[in-house]
């Protein structure tokens, strides 16, 4: 019977975690453009990797596609981050 191995961690060289920068949450590399912005972007209003770089046009395809990565391989963490910010904005209304 086969058994079945973890994946090695998958590089995101697009992607910085700095502590004191955006509270340590991952980011794209260079600008304070968090990962969960671009994941709520896509996943929660819909908008094409396109218009999140129409929206933001200091980032690259290529920074979106690798925060979108990013997201797919931490959805849990970038899940409890988002539901984080969901739960402040709500308290401040």
């Amino acid at each position: 019977m086969a058994t079945l191995t973890a994946l090695p961690e998958i590089a995101h060289p697009h992607i910085a975690h700095t502590p004191g920068t955006c509270g340590g949450k991952p980011r794209i590399a260079g600008t304070r453009i968090k990962v969960s912005l671009i994941a709520r972007e896509y996943e929660q209003d819909g908008l094409s990797p396109h218009q999140i770089a129409e929206a933001h046009p200091h980032l690259t395809l290529a920074q979106i596609h690798a925060a979108l990565s990013y997201f797919y391989d931490h959805q849990a963490e970038i899940a409890e981050e988002l539901e984080a910010e969901a739960a402040t904005l709500a308290s401040f209304i």
